[in-house]
């Protein structure tokens, strides 16, 4: 369906890569003018209509899915486009966000019950030494929506905060987060200590931020690389179909 919420359409304005608009656009292919108005109230940062607009939705029985991705998953990947590229900053993201959480407040029981499988489970954070955590907080809200389980572990993350987090949860893919270049080689050491423990093998690792590019983490040895929150999405369902499952104790990891 066209976009018919002119508001949105303006949106488009601001997404300057033809194959970013293109993706983007067809993110609202199958999306009526309520998952339109549900995406434009979130990109605005309006919680109140969001929660007033998801709530409708399910009334007139759309399904939560239907919800999650035409209407809020989609409206958070054109703030992801905007915050990468220095068009909105850091206080309108976490308005976006407190939208977002509005409209999961209604789907999240609903999904809950319905007992539908996750995806995968991820475990995200921002490398030792780096205290940025916007981005990766974006991600990691639209894996949640997408259906994966996220296991947060903030910022300044040791190698070994990571190993213990991946063998715990049985995590298949690690996603790694970087905003300095003084502490992007950090990226490197966290993958080379997955190594030395004989854990590399049993989960998938991508690396994102902004000064990390696709050479950099080719050259850490990195499975993958997100520029923004939609790639990182993306990415992690690529990784966690093809990845091991995690050993969920030292000695499977020895073995």
């Amino acid at each position: 369906m066209p976009i018919v919420n002119q508001r949105l359409e303006d949106e488009m304005a601001h997404i300057s890569r033809p194959e970013e608009l293109t993706h983007i656009r067809s993110l609202f292919d199958s999306g009526d003018e309520l998952m339109q108005n549900i995406a434009y109230a979130l990109i605005s940062g309006n919680d109140r209509d969001v929660d007033e607009l998801t709530k409708q939705a399910l009334d007139q029985h759309y399904e939560p899915n239907i919800v999650l991705d035409d209407g809020l998953i989609a409206g958070m990947a054109v703030i992801g486009i905007k915050f990468r590229d220095n068009i909105i900053f850091v206080p309108e993201v976490l308005i976006s966000a407190r939208a977002m959480k509005a409209g999961m407040a209604h789907l999240e029981p609903i999904l809950s019950e319905s007992g539908v499988e996750p995806i995968g489970t991820v475990v995200m954070g921002t490398v030792k030494g780096d205290l940025h955590d916007i981005g990766k907080n974006l991600c990691i809200m639209m894996l949640r929506g997408t259906g994966f389980v996220v296991h947060d572990l903030g910022v300044d993350t040791k190698p070994d905060e990571f190993i213990d987090a991946v063998t715990e949860h049985g995590a298949g893919v690690l996603g790694m987060s970087a905003l300095l270049t003084t502490t992007m080689p950090n990226m490197g050491r966290t993958i080379q200590a997955f190594e030395e423990a004989g854990m590399r093998e049993f989960v998938s690792i991508m690396v994102g931020g902004a000064p990390v590019t696709q050479e950099f983490a080719e050259d850490m040895g990195a499975d993958g690389y997100g520029q923004d929150a939609i790639a990182c999405v993306d990415l992690a369902k690529t990784l966690s179909r093809i990845a091991s499952h995690a050993p969920t104790n030292e000695s499977d990891a020895q073995n």
